[in-house]
Parts: C-alpha cells; sequence; structure tokens
C-alpha cells in the first residue's frame, strides 16, 4: 500500500467495522483494507472515539462531519484507483478520506476551505505518518490547477452540479466522483474522461452530503 500510519493502529473495533462493510456489500478488498488501517479514533475528538468505528458520520465542529466508513468505502471504489494516481480531494474535513486515498493513490491534494479544519487535518496526518496528502486552504470547487491535471477527482460535499473547473482538471482516463444535484435529492455521481477527451457520466445512487459551498457551489 502507498500510504502510512504512525499514529495507533486499529484495533477490535476496526475488524468489526469491516465485517459489517463486507455484509452490507462492499467487496473491494483494496478499499477495505485501507480503511481497516487508518486509524479512525485519531480523526474525531476525544469524547467520540469510542464511537469512532461505527458505520455513522460524526461531528467535528464548524457544521461539518467525519464521512461515515460505509460513504467512504462507496466512494473510494468508484474511483476505480490501481495505485499509480495523482488524486484531487475537494474538501479535507477531518482528513479521514485523504488518509483512505493516501493507501490506495501516490499522491493526494486536499483542499479544505475552513482554516481551523485545515490546520487540525494537516497535524492529523502529520501524527499518522501520511505523508502522499497535502493539504491546501482554498475554495475546492476551483480545483487547483498548479498541480492539475488529476487522475482522479473526489468531492465530498453535495452540490448543485459537477464544478466546471475539476472537470478541467482531470486527466484523459480520469474518474471524478461526487454528489450532486438539488438539495434532498442528490446522487453520487460518477464522471470519466475518455481517451479522446469526452465525458460520460453515471448515477450511483441517492445521498446525502453537507453542502459544497464555494464559487462554483452553493453560496456561503
Amino acid at each position: 500500500m502507498a500510504g502510512g500510519t504512525a499514529a495507533a493502529r486499529p484495533g477490535p473495533g476496526a475488524r468489526r467495522l469491516i465485517r459489517r462493510l463486507r455484509e452490507q456489500g462492499i467487496r473491494d478488498a483494496r478499499v477495505l483494507e485501507a480503511i481497516a488501517t487508518v486509524p479512525r479514533h485519531a480523526l474525531v475528538e476525544e469524547a467520540l472515539a469510542h464511537r469512532a468505528y461505527e458505520d455513522a458520520a460524526l461531528p467535528i465542529g464548524q457544521g461539518q462531519t467525519i464521512s461515515a466508513p460505509g460513504t467512504v468505502a462507496v466512494m473510494t471504489a468508484a474511483l476505480e484507483l490501481v495505485g499509480h494516481e495523482r488524486v484531487l480531494e475537494v474538501g479535507t474535513g477531518s482528513g479521514y478520506q485523504a488518509a483512505v486515498l493516501a493507501q490506495l493513490a501516490t499522491s493526494v491534494v486536499s483542499i479544505e476551505r475552513v482554516p481551523v479544519l485545515a490546520d487540525r487535518a494537516r497535524s492529523a496526518l502529520d501524527r499518522m505518518g501520511v505523508t502522499q496528502v497535502v493539504v491546501q486552504l482554498g475554495d475546492g470547487t476551483r480545483g487547483w490547477p498548479s498541480a492539475a491535471p488529476f487522475d482522479a477527482v473526489l468531492v465530498t460535499a453535495g452540490g448543485p452540479e459537477v464544478p466546471t473547473p475539476l472537470l478541467e482538471q482531470l486527466a484523459r482516463g480520469g474518474r471524478l466522483v461526487g454528489p450532486f444535484g438539488p438539495r434532498g435529492a442528490q446522487k453520487l455521481v460518477r464522471v470519466r474522461r475518455g481517451e479522446d477527451g469526452s465525458l460520460c457520466r453515471e448515477e450511483l445512487g441517492p445521498c446525502r452530503f453537507v453542502d459544497l459551498l464555494g464559487e462554483h457551489g452553493w453560496a456561503a
């Protein structure tokens, strides 16, 4: 695996979580291994550490949440990573999704718009020994042009439509995954860019996420 986690390793709770995810139909062995490796308890408040390996979203402050492991598994699997990719993540939050991606890709640029969350995520990832992730402060709906193109783009908040800059920064052969559509009726969407530059969109099912705020998302 590509990433490393030097913090306290997950224990029996993580093993039970992986069993639950398998029971829910998640079969991607590399994704399950990545989730089993990341110490989710190191990314939540101490008062919530006893719930870290529940398949549930948990509050992290600033009106944001750490995504449920099942959601992380589904979205990560949809990216179809094989290990060589350069990934853009929009919405760092706690750093949990970025830490999972770091196990499966060469590098991750993760953008967070809330300064305190960006700082916390940087510190948490450093403590965990995750070196493949660079956390940037900014408007994720604009992407990160200086590091483009990306082989995979993951959007971890729900927007009205796929931001055009993210599509422009998606490499040929790349995949973009994220939740889009009107509030209350969003779908998890995957967009593939063909080798000829064409785009193919598919809906993977209904979902519910916090709002994607920014120039090409919902107004703050």
